[in-house]
Order: structure tokens, then C-alpha cells, then sequence
């Protein structure tokens, strides 16, 4: 949360100055950047407020938690990346068509600088959101990310503009078109791992691996013969069938059953909830 709000302030700050700069400068592709960047205000909201949701306890109506506002909120981000991405072209091809002068030299002494807090800004954040396991915040990062490339675009198209001279004008406004296709991908791309964690999709197999790991080293416990697992909010649901020997006591395979669950509770694996099923050793599915 501290570093979603950190990077509203951040694109707020930036969009601002990119939006006066380019105002000043006679760049559209400088303003176009500055209207992303204070949309990305409205992206930092929406990852700020899925994980404070999804950092709610469960409850009698929700008993699962409210873990799927965080991919929701990441669905809504990405989707809000290829509008974007479509809005900025359709202008871009209209400032291409329309003649105007060329931009003001101090314009790429602004993006440098955007393009350098930027990149530090998405490579924090993709960090912070593999750590936490946020799909929210990653494709929030992606926004910085996007960000930068249009700052770089639009650079690019300056200095053509600028080197060039008189005919080559609008030089930053096919810059900032080709950017566009490069936000509408990313954008295309979250979207479906977003839509893959609402439909509960197999994680990879290094954490179902772990997951075994870990039911497996509880005494008593002499096998795994299924295991699945879903995300919800920034942990795992796991469902696991244990095998015990089969001729215990049910009392007994019901104290594993609790030191599997745990065990799983207590481990780096980031387990929310685990539902045990315990089996006999070599005979079909005994539900406990």
C-alpha cells in the first residue's frame, strides 16, 4: 500500500510537469505522456485500494476471503492500458495530419529525467510485486514501465524533429504512435494473466512442489497423492490429499490431518487456508 501510494505521488508530479512542458514546448507527444502519467494516478488507486480489500478476514458471506479484488483490480489496469494505448493513437494520427511547429529543445531535458524516474520507479514496484505475489501491482508497475517507453518515443521523435528541420515536425507525433503499439501489447498481456488468476488457473509447479514439501515432512504422513492450489488475494488456497497408514486409528489420521494444515499455515509458501484430505496408503480417497 505505502508503495502504491508512493507511486501516485511520483505520476503525479510527473504528469504535471510533462503537461506544462509540452503546453510550452509545442509537443503533443509530451502532453499525451503527462495525460498517462496522471492516468496512472487512477491505476495507483485501484492497486492501493484491491489489496486493502484484499487484506480483509473472511466472514460468514465471504468465507474465502476477498482475495480476487487484486487480479480484478489488475484486470481493470491492463484493460485500462490498451484504452489508453488506443486513445493516444487516434491522436497521434490526428496531430500527424494537422501541420504545427516544431518542439522546444528544453522539452528533452524533461523526459530525460521522466524517463529515469520512471524506469526506477516500475523496477521497484515489479519487485515489490513479486515479493508480495501481486498480480494488482505488477500491472501497475507495467504502467510506469509504458510510461517510460512513450518519454522515450517521444525523445526520439523531438530530436528528429529538432535535427531535421523544416518538414519533419510531426517527427515526435509518429514516436509517440509507435509507442502506442508497445503499451497496447504489454497491456494485452496482463489482461491475461489478470483473467488467468480469476479463473483459478495452476500455479507453477515450483509452489505445488513446495506445498508438497512441506505436507510431506509432518510425521505420519507417507505420501501426497494430489495436491491443487489457487490463488486469492496475495497467498494460496490449497486442497492436498495425504496418505497415512491405513490402519490408524480415525483419531489419529485426523491429529496428522491438523499438523499437515499447520504446517502449511506456517511455511514460506504463503498458504492462506488448506483444505486435508487424508487416504489410506494404497486404497482410494477416505475424505476427512
Amino acid at each position: 500500500m505505502r508503495a502504491a501510494l508512493m507511486a501516485m505521488g511520483v505520476s503525479g508530479v510527473l504528469g504535471a510537469v510533462k503537461v506544462i512542458a509540452g503546453v510550452a514546448g509545442h509537443s503533443y507527444a509530451l502532453i499525451a505522456d503527462g495525460v498517462e502519467s496522471l492516468l496512472d494516478i487512477v491505476s495507483s488507486i485501484a492497486v492501493w485500494g484491491s489489496l486493502k480489500v484484499a487484506a480483509a478476514d473472511p466472514n460468514h458471506r465471504f468465507p474465502y476471503g476477498y482475495g480476487k479484488a487484486e487480479p480484478l483490480a489488475g484486470l481493470v489496469i491492463a484493460a485500462g492500458l490498451v484504452v489508453v494505448a488506443g486513445v493516444l493513437a487516434v491522436q497521434s494520427i490526428h496531430e500527424i495530419r494537422k501541420p504545427h511547429q516544431a518542439p522546444e529543445v528544453f522539452t528533452l531535458i524533461v523526459l530525460v529525467v521522466v524517463v529515469a524516474v520512471k524506469e526506477l520507479l516500475f523496477r521497484w514496484l515489479v519487485q515489490t510485486g513479486r515479493e508480495i505475489e501481486s498480480r494488482a501491482m505488477e500491472s501497475d508497475a507495467w504502467h510506469h514501465r509504458s510510461d517510460a517507453l512513450t518519454s522515450i518515443a517521444a525523445f526520439i521523435g523531438i530530436s528528429i524533429a529538432l535535427w531535421g528541420g523544416k518538414g519533419y515536425e510531426s517527427a515526435d507525433d509518429w514516436a509517440a504512435l509507435a509507442a502506442c503499439g508497445l503499451i497496447a501489447y504489454n497491456g494485452v498481456r496482463l489482461f491475461r494473466d489478470a483473467l488467468r488468476e480469476i479463473l483459478d488457473a495452476a500455479p507453477h509447479g515450483e509452489t505445488l512442489e513446495r506445498i508438497r514439501a512441506v505436507a510431506a515432512a509432518v510425521p505420519g504422513v507417507t505420501g501426497i497423492d494430489d495436491c491443487r492450489a489457487r490463488k486469492s488475494g496475495l497467498g494460496w488456497l490449497v486442497d492436498i490429499h495425504v496418505e497415512v497408514d491405513g490402519d490408524m486409528p480415525v483419531r489419529e489420521g485426523h491429529r496428522i490431518a491438523h499438523e499437515v494444515k499447520d504446517a502449511l499455515l506456517t511455511s514460506e509458501a504463503s498458504v492462506l487456508d488448506a483444505l486435508v484430505h487424508i487416504e489410506p496408503s494404497g486404497h482410494g480417497p477416505c475424505d476427512v
